[in-house]
């Protein structure tokens, strides 16, 4: 499974109005579909190496992609054919329909298969689940390549639901932007290999995949309190705040304090007291506040994470800390980043409903911070709306103490300044791009030690 680096997501609704947009400034919704009919063509070419291809249509403009498609391989000499569930019915595919001078199979249980399959079907605009027959026949082609086109037919493309497709894609061409579908589970493993083709539209998108991860270099002359310093608060199990404390050291950050614990897992970490805790928020140097690693809910927590957000730092909130801060996350807009996986956002954030990426976002703007919503399709959501989706992570990943390393990398990233919504983008970025170097066998000490 691949996806594009730093591309644009895009809901259907959005989708829609980039179209329209487009034809308001020349770009004919007619000729964006010959250019997504020359994108499946040369896809649908390559994964055929030769073979013959069956392109299936639906009677809306996905249907209207794949005869463009069809009629452009045939002009190559490819062996195309196609199926078609019913008759077009937008004025689009029925020009495209009008077109194709080959044949039109009926798509029943007597339709033989081909070494590619082309599923140009429903694409984004399917509002419930395939029928029964239909769903039967499809599966029939299972061991067949297959080209989705946007994405496979039985999709919700807004990732507002959670149906599978019968017939999952080893490709997925995603027209002009890719959906949320693309980048949430359940259906982002079914889309196989996501591709981009790019056909003119070129709406600005707050959602984004995860940029290529990358580490600055510190400037020449940088001192270790330029590259940020972290101050880590140890609860009753400082084995989770060392993890953190040491990927903060590891993910850039040029001083780190561990407070509350003996034990460091470097000795270039500084280990205090907790009763040093107050002098420490006081200090102008700490650039961030990591806290909630390994301290359960209680009061202790409570008092620690009112003299946190008293303090006015920039904070990093993992685990029950998320739930203590919240009352007063609002308090410090645009200067905390929490990282909540899916049981403590649920538990934070009953209320919320949509897809992930919709709920990431509402707990955002209801906070004021960045949310990193974690888990195999992780999203880091902004008050301001900006989402950037990491799908797909590592999942090697799946281990108890990596969240830890997350947060410190988060600290680390925050810590030197700057936007939080992009200190966590970094952070993610380095967390996965670690942990895919470390590969099998992952456990989260490795992410520091390596």
């Amino acid at each position: 499974m691949s996806i594009p680096v730093d591309a644009p997501i895009l809901t259907s609704a959005a989708m829609r109005e980039a179209e329209a947009a487009c034809a308001v400034q020349g770009t004919s919704l007619a000729e964006l579909m010959e250019r997504a009919g020359v994108a499946v063509a040369d896809t649908a070419w390559r994964m055929a190496a030769g073979a013959p291809v069956l392109i299936l249509c639906g009677p809306g403009n996905n249907g209207g992609d794949g005869y463009v498609a069809a009629r452009l391989l045939a002009a190559r000499g490819a062996a195309v054919r196609v199926a078609a569930l019913a008759e077009p019915a937008t004025d689009l595919a029925k020009a495209a329909r009008g077109a194709w001078s080959g044949p039109v199979e009926p798509i029943d249980g007597r339709l033989a298969a081909a070494p590619v399959i082309v599923d140009a079907l429903f694409g984004v605009g399917l509002s419930r689940p395939l029928t029964d027959d239909l769903a039967a026949v499809l599966r029939r082609f299972a061991g067949q390549r297959v080209l989705a086109v946007d994405v496979p037919s039985g999709v919700e493309s807004d990732g507002n639901a959670d149906w599978m497709p019968p017939l999952p894609a080893a490709v997925t061409l995603a027209l002009g932007a890719l959906k949320p579908a693309h980048v949430l589970l359940p259906t982002a493993p079914a889309c196989g290999r996501v591709l981009l083709a790019p056909i003119g539209i070129s709406a600005r998108a707050a959602m984004r995949t995860l940029p290529r991860p990358t580490v600055a270099t510190p400037a020449a002359a940088a001192h270790k309190f330029d590259r940020g310093m972290v101050l880590v608060f140890a609860g009753p199990m400082p084995g989770a705040a060392g993890l953190a404390a040491a990927a903060a050291l590891r993910a850039g950050a040029g001083y780190v304090v561990l407070e509350g614990s003996e034990r460091a897992p470097f000795a270039a970490i500084i280990t205090e007291s907790d009763a040093r805790f107050g002098e420490r928020l006081s200090d102008p140097r700490v650039g961030a506040v990591v806290i909630g690693p390994g301290f359960p809910a209680g009061d202790e927590l409570l008092f620690d994470v009112e003299a946190a957000l008293d303090s006015g730092k920039p904070l990093v909130l993992d685990a029950a800390a998320i739930a203590a801060a919240l009352p007063r996350l609002c308090e410090t807009p645009g200067k905390a980043i929490f990282t909540p996986h899916e049981g403590e956002f649920a538990r934070t954030f009953p209320e919320l409903y949509g897809s992930k990426i919709d709920r990431a976002k509402a707990a955002a703007v209801r906070t004021g911070a960045v949310v990193v919503y974690k888990g195999a399709d992780t999203v880091i959501a902004a008050p301001d709306g900006r989402v950037a989706a990491a799908w797909p992570g590592s999942p090697w990943l799946a281990t108890a103490g990596t969240g830890d390393v997350l947060a410190g990398a988060c600290g680390a990233m925050l810590a030197k300044g700057g936007d939080a919504f992009d200190a966590a983008v970094a952070a993610v970025g380095w967390h996965i791009a670690k942990a895919a170097r470390i590969g099998r066998g992952l456990v989260a000490d490795d992410l520091v030690r390596e």
